[in-house]
């Protein structure tokens, strides 16, 4: 009768399921406005929603927190927003938290890489609760696609002097399917399903981030299963599994939307000459990188946007290491055995691979005379100190893109501000051109046109050294059920994600 009375009790109460995750560091502000590093972005992106986003190809913009939208003139869009959408604390979504963002992001005050999408807002102007309109200054290519960043609520921010430092970044109330119920430093960091999520409440009741610095002990964790879901490093793939994991765990592989490169900090007299990039860029063996780091899971970068997007340039092809053109164009910049050209690259510990890819390239750059010193950091103070207050010789990172990416917040001259992405300090008016005749086409083969031009420019003057695209190699525990492998990875519809305890 006991055994009975607690299978029903089981049946009608449920058995909560929690899915397990990773992350390398602590997320620095989990406000989607402010989020640049890769834990906070990821984290966020299960607490907020935007206006729109794309579909399970990759292609089409459809309506998130907006409910349709349409183009009324070339200039003029109308966003009609979904009713019944709530913050995590009860108050209702309107139109009026969509006009605080965009406010928000324009104010002098907030430090975003979003800033420089809206400066061809012209404005924002709220017809009623669940209907805005947008007007721009002239055609802009990225229209809607401007509109996928998280919009964060008014009545909660409305009276915020210091939106960088606000509590709010760590205590954050979002309209997305999960809530924030723990966050741990150095721990973890517990997000709860949303039960009033307006597509209906994720079937999974938890998820719990373990902050796990350390890539072997995050490895360690994932094959005795306290890890669901997990990236995995093709040197782990291909050698530290047995048959036993693969019967635990599925893999998806796909080329990743991100490429890897050393930045030139073109501020410095050093690397201002381009003689020196373009020696350096022909000391380096990208195929090598690839057969040592990556076992072949991966392929060279050749340019600033990924293969499959429309602006990516098939014409341009990556340079084949050629130790004497590099050697001759060091000595004509000046540099010798005796007078040796001498810089440091600096990266991050966040990425198991990055480490090791400094070293390879510090061997190898020794090769033309090239002295190299390398300086590995835990990756919030790698941030702070180095990446964010541009103190650095060079910095070995990585991007990830859309197939869509717009150029202006890397390459454009303006971007080259604080809290921009510019991060080298690249200027070149001929891009910054090309750039700016883009943007304001709404012409797709025109805009394909001119990026393929921007990223033969690009290439051309070595701002940075484009190394690899890494295949990501996904896995995911058999316990899950409803995952959908598409063209962007497995988190397609992962509300809709059973787990079995």
């Amino acid at each position: 009768m006991k055994f009975i009375l607690t299978f029903f009790i089981l049946i009608f109460s449920g058995i909560a399921s929690t899915l397990h995750l990773s992350t390398s560091s602590n997320p620095a502000r989990l406000n989607p406005l402010v989020a640049t590093d890769s834990a906070s972005s990821s984290i966020a992106g299960f607490l907020f929603n935007a206006l729109v986003k794309y579909d399970e190809t990759g292609q089409k913009i459809i309506g998130d927190l907006a409910e349709s939208y349409r183009f009324i003139t070339p200039t003029l869009i109308e966003f009609k927003l979904r009713h019944g959408v709530k913050w995590h604390d009860g108050r209702v979504f309107s139109a009026h938290d969509v006009l605080f963002t965009y406010n928000l992001i324009k104010a002098p005050t907030t430090v975003t890489p979003y800033a420089s999408d809206f400066r061809v807002v012209k404005n924002v102007h709220v017809i009623d609760d669940f209907t805005l309109r947008v007007t721009y200054k002239k055609p802009y290519f990225k229209a809607l696609e401007i509109w996928m960043m998280g919009i964060v609520p008014r009545h909660i921010l409305q009276h915020e002097k210091d939106i960088m430092g606000s509590k709010f970044n760590t205590a954050p109330i979002g309209t997305g399917p999960y809530i924030l119920k723990k966050l741990e430093f150095s721990k973890q960091i517990v997000l709860e399903a949303n039960p009033n999520y307006f597509e209906h409440r994720p079937k999974i009741d938890n998820i719990i981030f373990h902050v796990i610095a350390d890539p072997m002990t995050r490895f360690l964790m994932l094959k005795s299963g306290q890890i669901d879901v997990d990236g995995l490093e093709p040197m782990q793939f291909e050698r530290q599994l047995d048959k036993s994991f693969h019967h635990r765990f599925a893999t998806l592989e796909l080329p990743s939307h991100s490429y890897t490169y050393l930045g030139f900090n073109l501020r410095l007299k050093k690397f201002q000459d381009p003689r020196v990039r373009e020696a350096l860029s022909l000391a380096i063996d990208r195929e090598r990188l690839i057969d040592v780091l990556f076992l072949r899971h991966g392929k060279v970068c050749t340019g600033p946007f990924l293969p499959g997007a429309k602006g990516f340039n098939e014409q341009v092809k990556a340079p084949k290491r050629d130790l004497v053109r590099a050697k001759a164009l060091l000595r004509s910049a000046g540099y010798s055995k005796k007078h040796p050209l001498e810089f440091e690259i600096a990266t991050s510990n966040s990425n198991a691979i990055r480490p090791y890819a400094a070293e390879i390239l510090q061997r190898q750059l020794l090769d033309v005379g090239v002295k190299v010193t390398l300086r590995v950091m835990e990756w919030q103070a790698f941030l702070n100190t180095v990446v964010a207050p541009r103190k650095f010789e060079t910095v070995l990172l990585g991007w990830s893109l859309s197939l869509t990416p717009d150029p202006y917040a890397l390459w454009h001259s303006e971007s080259d501000v604080s809290g921009g992405f510019n991060l080298v300090g690249y200027h070149s008016k001929r891009t910054d051109s090309l750039i700016e005749r883009m943007e304001s086409s709404t012409d797709p083969e025109k805009i394909a046109t001119y990026q393929r031009e921007i990223f033969a420019e690009i290439v051309g003057d070595n701002p940075y050294l484009f190394l690899v695209i890494p295949n990501q190699i996904n896995v995911y525990s058999r316990s899950i059920k409803g995952v959908k492998p598409t063209i962007n990875g497995i988190w397609e519809d992962y509300i809709q994600w059973e787990k079995k305890e």
